[in-house]
């Protein structure tokens, strides 16, 4: 039997681990909504961020509580957060289980919903409990209902419980780190510099690999230089050749050349003291 619960109105659970569906139908102008949930101690704050289950982080550490993809059936639209209660460690003492809005608040969806299912329950098992958010109010974040720590066991509450300032304000109320919009905010889209194509490259011709040689044009031959006629040289006296003595015979005496004369002999001039007194 489906429990449908009012605002505030809490239930026992024996299921070892659950199933949080959020459903609504999409409409025209009506928000999209993101499932999430939050692991907190008996300080009601968390104790890391990465207790922070949602679209952007969808597993936590311990693996014992995931947010699975979103599901579409038509117009009705389904987010799920499944939990393993009986797995998570003591310090753990509640998980939160919210809503966020994106695109307008939750007036705009008037079948909005949570449902409660066994998660080891067979298809079409039906769900354990069912909770409508109708009267959240202009929010755009909403925790939809808690699952707690009870005697030994574990317990579903409603709660419908919405904050006006988003998804934001509702992590920071549980002590997640929430940082500036301005850090979030997207960064401006880089400056495109169009790119100056560079000049085309020529590509090299490539030499053949055999040659035909081009005859070069035949230049003109100079005219000889006019004649010039040569002078006969002049005769060389030829030395007279000496008369060989015939063989066996002794060589003859040169032939006799007569005495040249000479001048008269003459003492040079003397000095006066030479001179007969």
């Amino acid at each position: 039997m489906t429990h449908v619960m009012a605002k505030g109105a809490n239930i026992s659970l024996t299921a070892a681990a659950v199933r949080a569906v959020l459903r609504w139908t999409a409409t025209a102008g009506a928000p999209d909504v993101d499932a999430s949930a939050l692991l907190v101690g008996t300080d009601g704050k968390v104790r890391t961020d990465a207790d922070f289950v949602f679209y952007n982080q969808p597993r936590h550490p311990s693996g014992l509580v995931r947010h699975l993809p979103k599901q579409r059936s038509g117009a009705e639209v389904a987010d799920t957060v499944e939990v393993e209660l009986d797995k998570l460690p003591p310090e753990v003492d509640r998980v939160v289980l919210a809503g966020s809005a994106e695109g307008g608040a939750f007036p705009a969806l008037t079948d909005l919903r949570v449902v409660l299912h066994d998660a080891a329950a067979p298809n079409g098992t039906a769900p354990i409990a069912q909770f409508a958010c109708t009267d959240a109010g202009q929010v755009t974040a909403l925790v939809v209902a808690e699952l707690y720590r009870r005697g030994g066991g574990w317990k579903f509450r409603a709660i419908g419980q919405g904050y006006a300032d988003g998804l934001g304000a509702l992590a920071t109320d549980y002590g997640i780190t929430v940082e500036d919009d301005a850090a979030h905010a997207p960064s401006a889209p880089p400056t495109v510099v169009p790119i100056t194509p560079a000049t085309p490259i020529t590509p090299l011709a490539l030499e053949p690999e055999s040659y035909t040689l081009t005859p070069a044009a035949p230049r003109p031959i100079p005219p000889p230089p006019p004649y010039q006629p040569q002078q006969a040289p002049q005769p060389q006296p030829q030395p007279q050749p000496q008369a060989q003595p015939g063989y066996g015979y002794p060589p003859q005496p040169p032939a006799y050349q007569p005495p040249v004369a000479q001048p008269p002999f003459a003492l040079p001039p003397q000095g006066p003291q030479f001179q007969p007194r």
